[in-house]
């Protein structure tokens, strides 16, 4: 990690105490600890479980992505992938720092470049769509259950399943109308050139069209590789499925009564979903008053509110990046053998 990511990680800590001591300042502090110490643990080891099976299932995800004739990628370096993508996705905006970490650490690992960019770029189809197919089911099943309790961020939910079929919609777009897509993005680019010039849109127009044609040719071979893709998208839901059901576990280690399990999913995936509309690295603020709005619906008790807000937080964003600053530090196989080649060379020397 560089000192600037370093740092970053820091901040977002700070950051996440800050947000806990506001939000329990009205909390009797003596009432949190009772509920801490009498927690029941083997639940909460499950929630971690299943965090650890979120993970799991994305790595088999890039193994299935990854196999073929040339390339295979052992189970050792693979895992690393996925817990160095939470790390750059918790410390940067809309979780952008994640895709160029995973390209990285997969060329770290011997995987060719352009080889690492098509298989996160089918990774990252595939997972969207999962994504969108998840939300529409939950929504069908529970939204009504809790709509009434949620007020305002109902629209932010709404708003957040636009912007997902709209990307989902941009990717089909790609797949299966290359040349009027590039029409519509060169449409879309006339108005930017009247802020930017007329010199900067033709490059931008370039760079786009060039993004467009190889994401083309990935979608070719994701329709070549039918069987791939459905296992892709299989373990990808059961990746889902275990990170949504983090806050079940969180509550039942917390002795709240009457837990649905479905309406638990529901909720969780409604927070997800509004987290990713907060530009903030992690969603910091937006997330919390998100579970703490939508929660208040199965804990009533403030004091338990607070601190299940905590574990799962503690959970589904400070574990990883606990684990992603492990994975950071163990280096792969390639690189290891360089460095021991390296080393051998100037001892002859």
């Amino acid at each position: 990690m560089t000192s600037k990511n370093k740092l970053a990680a820091l901040v977002m800590l700070l950051i996440g105490v800050a947000i806990f001591v506001w939000e329990g300042r009205n909390t009797d502090f003596h009432t949190i600890i009772h509920n801490l110490i009498t927690l029941n643990w083997w639940w909460l080891l499950v929630g971690v479980l299943a965090m650890f099976v979120s993970w799991l299932m994305e790595t088999l995800v890039l193994q299935v992505m990854i196999r073929n004739k040339q390339d295979h990628l052992p189970f050792k370096e693979a895992v690393r992938i996925p817990l160095i993508e939470q790390l750059f996705n918790a410390i940067t905006p809309f979780a952008t720092g994640g895709q160029p970490a995973q390209l990285i650490a997969m060329m770290q690992s011997g995987i060719e470049g352009g080889r690492s960019s098509s298989v996160l770029l089918m990774k990252f189809i595939v997972y969207q769509f999962m994504v969108l197919i998840n939300f529409i089911l939950t929504m069908v099943i529970g939204f009504s259950k809790v709509a009434g309790s949620i007020g305002p961020l109902a629209w932010l939910i709404a708003f957040g399943m636009v912007i997902h079929v709209s990307v989902i919609v941009g990717l089909l777009l790609v797949m299966y109308y290359n040349r009027f897509t590039k029409q519509l993005v060169a449409l879309f680019l006339i108005p930017v050139g009247w802020f930017v010039g007329k010199k900067r849109r033709a490059e931008m127009a370039l760079s786009l069209d060039t993004k467009i044609d190889t994401f083309y040719q990935e979608s070719l071979q994701l329709k070549r590789e039918k069987k791939k893709v459905l296992k892709a998208c299989v373990l990808t839901l059961l990746q889902l499925l275990a990170y949504y059901s983090v806050p079940y576990f969180v509550l039942l280690a917390l002795h709240i009564p009457h837990v649905d399990f479905v309406q638990v999913i529901v909720m969780h995936v409604m927070i997800v979903m509004i987290v990713s509309l907060f530009p903030i690295p992690g969603g910091s603020g937006g997330a919390e008053y998100s579970f703490k709005t939508i929660f208040a619906t199965f804990i009533t008790v403030p004091a338990k509110l607070v601190l299940a807000m905590l574990l799962w937080r503690v959970l589904t964003y400070y574990l990883g990046m606990l684990m992603g600053v492990i994975a950071m530090a163990i280096r792969p196989r390639r690189l290891a053998m360089m460095d021991n080649t390296i080393s051998q060379t100037k001892n002859e020397e």
